[in-house]
């Protein structure tokens, strides 16, 4: 309980034990047959009552995107809709900033309606006989502002989605694609706290569906807007998602960032998803990172690495960081030994100012090429220190277990994440009694 009410204060939202059942007659019945225990068919059966949402409850944090994913009937869409009451849930609690919209009147509905939460559908409904930048206005018009105001805010949304020239149109003249920005530019003018985002994708062209995700991510990088968001692809979900529930027969079955979903499936019907998901570009470096061998310049690196060759050490090619533990360069084995043999018991002048590199967010899919050369590839973060390395063993030893994830169908051990410092947060091993501490976060 303590947990629990420290999550409603401190979450963006916090949804806690929503369920929703559709029937005209009285719920009563129908409720306290899944309070005992009921299925959703028995319930069906024996009331006439179809169980939409069973118990839900998640957390959706101030400026991610949080994803909801199921099949069709999976009770994802009807989900959303019990988070702003287009439809009235049957029990449960929706806390926006701690205050539990379902237990709102009518007018504080409607203002954190207009104020607090903005929707994007998967149909654009978008008004066939208004402008383009009226459109994205309309909103605005609803919450009283004055026309200037509201014509230069819907334009600067606009171009947020790259469609300012497009503002005085109609929307017959826009593509399928041009028409769901206009949506998503309506709800970004709206400025609200949460945007609540249905299929909104779905409707589209493999082509433009995946243009209109990227356009969410770089929006994102700019607004850091809290996001519920709707979708019945799998890929789509691993990829926008910061965090993913996935439903079925209105319950939630498992929760958890993208690697760990893919990694860590909760049961089977998890486990069978993951077979058709093209893994490599949503493994990232991060994540099957390992702790770097490096060495330290000033503090008898040339010594230490000597000794450490000499000693047929495994780890006898090292990366060289500064004081401020960024990367300088990579030194190999045979780079050290000539060091050696000429006598002046420096590395500076043997270490190799060209290596590969990559961001810690990188997926597997570009990290193919970098390392084909046989060199770990150094993964270094924004400031430029070394986060950790990335061998082609790595990358070939992640596929394979996320692979015997994917196809374990009996629900007996399924395999656990690459142990990567990423997971850990152990620190990188170092020849020369440094301490470099690794600090990954999973999305």
């Amino acid at each position: 309980m303590q947990n629990s009410a420290m999550e409603k204060q401190s979450a963006k939202l916090h949804v806690e034990n929503l369920i929703m059942i559709f029937g005209k007659a009285s719920k009563k019945e129908a409720l306290s047959l899944f309070r005992q225990g009921a299925s959703k068919e028995e319930i069906l059966n024996r009331t006439g009552h179809v169980l939409g949402v069973a118990n839900a409850s998640f957390t959706v944090q101030e400026g991610e995107i949080f994803v909801v994913m199921g099949l069709s009937g999976s009770g994802k869409s009807t989900l959303i809709r019990c988070i702003n009451r287009l439809i009235e849930p049957t029990s449960g609690h929706v806390y926006l900033d701690g205050e539990d919209v379902l237990a709102v009147d009518e007018q504080r509905l409607r203002e954190i309606r207009r104020t607090r939460m903005a929707m994007v559908f998967q149909h654009f409904a978008l008004l066939p006989h208004k402008t383009v930048v009226d459109n994205v206005a309309y909103g605005l018009k609803i919450r009283g502002i004055q026309p200037e105001e509201r014509r230069s805010v819907a334009l600067e949304a606009l171009d947020m989605v790259g469609l300012k020239s497009w503002a005085d149109r109609l929307p017959e003249n826009l593509s399928g694609g041009m028409k769901q920005r206009v949506g998503l530019a309506r709800a970004l003018a709206m400025d609200t706290d949460i945007l609540l985002m249905d299929e909104a994708f779905s409707a589209l062209d493999p082509l433009i569906r995946r243009e209109m995700q990227n356009e969410l991510l770089e929006l994102q990088v700019q607004l850091k807007k809290t996001v519920l968001f709707i979708t019945h692809d799998l890929n789509e979900a691993l990829r926008v998602g910061n965090h993913v529930a996935m439903m079925r027969d209105g319950k939630i079955v498992q929760i958890g960032s993208p690697v760990e979903i893919i990694t860590q499936p909760a049961d089977d019907y998890v486990a069978a998803f993951m077979r058709d998901v093209d893994q490599s570009r949503v493994l990232t470096a991060e994540v099957v990172m390992k702790p770097a061998d490096y060495l330290v310049l000033g503090r008898d690196a040339f010594e230490i690495a000597v000794k450490r060759v000499k000693a047929k050490d495994d780890a006898s090619d090292f990366y060289v960081v500064n004081g401020q533990e960024k990367v300088e360069g990579f030194i190999s084995k045979q780079n050290i030994l000539r060091a050696e043999k000429s006598g002046k018991k420096d590395l500076v002048p043997f270490i190799e100012r060209e290596f590969p590199t990559t961001e810690p967010s990188a997926s597997l899919s570009d990290l193919y090429a970098l390392v084909a050369d046989g060199v770990p590839v150094a993964v270094i973060d924004r400031a430029g220190r070394l986060m950790g390395v990335v061998t082609a063993s790595d990358v070939l030893a992640s596929l394979a277990t996320v692979e015997h994830v994917g196809e374990d169908s009996n629900g007996a051990n399924v395999a656990e994440p690459a142990d990567t410092a990423a997971n850990d947060g152990e620190k990188a091993r170092n020849g020369n009694g440094a301490s470099l501490e690794q600090t990954a976060t999973l999305g």
